[in-house]
């Protein structure tokens, strides 16, 4: 007997081995029409997929949040397909789903452009009308190779080679075309409904490796419907509106050129605002007691060495010679820290320990990932590590989650996801050493109050970590904070305090960070404000403004007390109509535009108009500074 719990409690029992499909047509027939794949003890599988023993099972339908990676992934298929079907001297490679969409790329002579797209998308449309069914076949590793290679698939069939000799191979097959697969896939091509779009073309590498042959890789999105699909386009199109680096130009805020490709030049606005983003962030650091450091740029590859980072992190630094020694620039500053700890003996009493760096740090990332302020090679970190005993983890975690929530808040994101990643395949430590700090970490969120989902695999090379995610104005996610628990760098520098025993011992240390990196957190600031910055964050606050030359003494007297004061002010002196002058500051996004005319200047007073408003505000000058003062108090 054959027992299936399912998502309710109710558990199906069978006395023979049966498909998803067969106990989805069992549960109902509303439930059957709308199965695409079930989950066998958590792991989705075809509707096909044979269970031959006791297991929680789930059937997945489009309602679920598992369907849209399905969909996507049978997308990419589709795709694939039909540029074979128009274009049957194409090569396909690998072709897998990923965040909002999916990608293939594809071997072909000459190059493929966004014309193509629409009859691309009429076939892909044709075999989702075939409503072909997907096909699981198993095959062995020599009849696969041999099969591409028939066909003049080399990419496939370098891709079977490289499985193990007595590994067996699966295939999918969605009526004539075949394809090399782990699956899972929907029932069939119908299943897929026709809510895709093609993208954007892009070159890529085949297997990642520059070395090799480029490849033309095509994007799309593929949603569960119309309305998800047309909300995503609207997004987009909002998003590109939001675009960080127009708004930069615009705004006359930084630029970035190819003498020195992944590093902004900061303009006097832009440099203001990031200032203001760096004063925010320390003085809140300051509070919650933490140390600031500063530490080398250059630090010789011996200390890279003993961390574990040349071994791991070796392709992304940039290394100098000098004389007989290796220099790498750093591309994180832990290291340094350990250094600075190390100074000197630490006794228990001085933990925990909180060290900041605002660290200037530089990673050679590749010149394809490079964009604006989000992707770059030179960048700096609201950087810092906590050291402390085990038994601190959990309220230094729990302080430092509240700190951050409070951070975000302020600058304006309320919604925060928080994503728990545990060791990954490449990683420094014993298994016993993960397992520690793991659990270790794992009490500690669950002791602080907060959910998390689980993120496999993806924690950093010497521990787990949390990553929060923020969630903009326009609803899309961006990874920033993180908090890593780390019992392996401690160890590999030689750490140590003095406990209560009178005996050495290790501390543990917390990386984290709460922006990540300035740059891309003010680029993602750019795009959720549009440019529409808060009255305390914004680099311009002020622009006053002159209706006639006759107030200009008036309106320099105003800029000047207003300087005094700290606000962000300018004058448009101009012989311009004031319309204009509203116009043109209003679309450079000044929070604030203050109008002199004569009767102001008689009176002492301003007449404030606020971006966005219709209305103007008339204060005494004495009031409108202490009011204007307030608001541009941090929050």
């Amino acid at each position: 007997m054959i027992n299936l719990t399912l998502p309710d409690g109710q558990i199906k029992q069978y006395n023979k081995p049966v498909t998803g499909e067969f106990v989805a047509e069992d549960i109902g027939s509303g439930l059957a029409k709308a199965a695409l794949a079930i989950k066998v003890d958590g792991l989705m599988k075809d509707l096909s997929f044979i269970i031959e023993k006791d297991c929680n099972l789930s059937i997945v339908t489009a309602k679920d949040d598992d369907a849209l990676d399905l969909l996507r992934h049978d997308a990419a298929h589709v795709m694939a397909q039909a540029v074979q079907e128009l274009f049957p001297e194409t090569q396909v490679t690998i072709g897998p789903s990923i965040e909002n969409g999916y990608y293939y790329d594809f071997a072909r002579e000459k190059p493929f452009s966004t014309d193509d797209f629409d009859a691309i998308e009429e076939k892909m449309m044709s075999i989702v009308d075939r409503d072909l069914k997907f096909i699981r076949e198993v095959w062995s590793r020599d009849r696969a190779i041999k099969f591409f290679n028939d066909k003049g698939e080399v990419y496939k069939a370098e891709l079977i080679e490289a499985i193990p000799m007595n590994e067996d191979v699966t295939i999918y097959k969605q009526g004539e075309w075949t394809d090399l697969c782990r699956g899972p896939h929907l029932p069939s091509t119908g299943k897929l409904g026709k809510n895709f779009k093609l993208m954007k073309l892009a070159g890529a590498y085949w297997r990642g490796d520059s070395n090799n042959e480029m490849l033309q890789r095509i994007y799309g999105t593929a949603w569960a419907d119309k309305k998800q699909l047309k909300n995503y386009l609207t997004m987009l199109e909002e998003a590109e509106k939001r675009d960080h680096r127009r708004l930069g130009r615009e705004m006359d805020l930084f630029h970035i050129q190819e003498e020195a490709p992944g590093a902004a030049f900061w303009h006097p606005k832009g440099w203001k605002l990031y200032r203001t983003v760096q004063d925010y962030i320390r003085k809140k650091l300051e509070i919650a007691g933490y140390h600031e450091v500063n530490t080398p740029q250059l630090v010789n590859k011996s200390l890279w060495e003993d961390s574990g980072h040349w071994d791991k992190f070796r392709e992304a630094m940039f290394v100098t010679e000098t004389e007989d020694k290796s220099l790498a620039i750093k591309p994180m500053n832990c290291p340094c820290h350990v250094q600075i700890f190390r100074q000197g003996t630490k006794s228990y009493r001085d933990l925990p320990l909180r060290m900041a760096e605002f660290g200037s740090c530089h990673r050679n990332e590749p010149s394809g990932s490079l964009h604006g302020l989000m992707r770059v090679r030179a960048f700096t970190q609201d950087d810092a590590h906590i050291f402390c005993t085990e038994d601190q983890i959990t309220e230094e975690t729990k302080n430092f989650c509240d700190l951050l929530m409070s951070v975000y808040k302020d600058f304006g994101f309320e919604e925060i996801i928080i994503k728990f990643s545990d060791r990954p395949e490449m990683r420094a430590g014993s298994n016993d050493t993960w397992d520690k700090a793991e659990q270790a970490l794992t009490d500690a969120v669950d002791a602080a109050g907060y959910k998390y989902d689980l993120n496999p695999g993806e924690g950093a090379f010497y521990g787990p970590k949390l990553e929060f995610v923020l969630r903009d104005a326009i609803g899309r996610d961006w990874q920033c904070g993180t908090l890593q628990v780390d019992f392996v760098l401690p160890e590999r520098l030689d750490a140590v305090y003095i406990g209560e025993d009178g005996k050495k011992h290790r501390p543990v240390m917390l990386h984290r960070a709460i922006l990540g990196s300035f740059e891309r957190f003010i680029g993602i600031l750019i795009e959720n404000y549009s440019g529409r910055f808060p009255f305390w964050l914004a680099p311009l606050q002020i622009i006053v403004a002159t209706i006639t030359d006759e107030v200009i003494p008036y309106a320099e007297k105003v800029l000047s007390q207003l300087k005094f004061q700290g606000l962000a002010a300018s004058a448009d002196f101009r012989n311009e109509k004031i319309n204009y002058k509203i116009r043109e500051h209003s679309a450079a996004k000044v929070p604030i535009i203050m109008v002199l005319g004569l009767r102001e200047a008689e009176e002492e007073t301003v007449a404030m108009r606020r971006l966005g408003g219709k209305n103007q505000e008339i204060l005494a000058l004495t009031s409108a500074i202490a009011k204007l003062k307030s608001e541009s108090e941090f929050p």
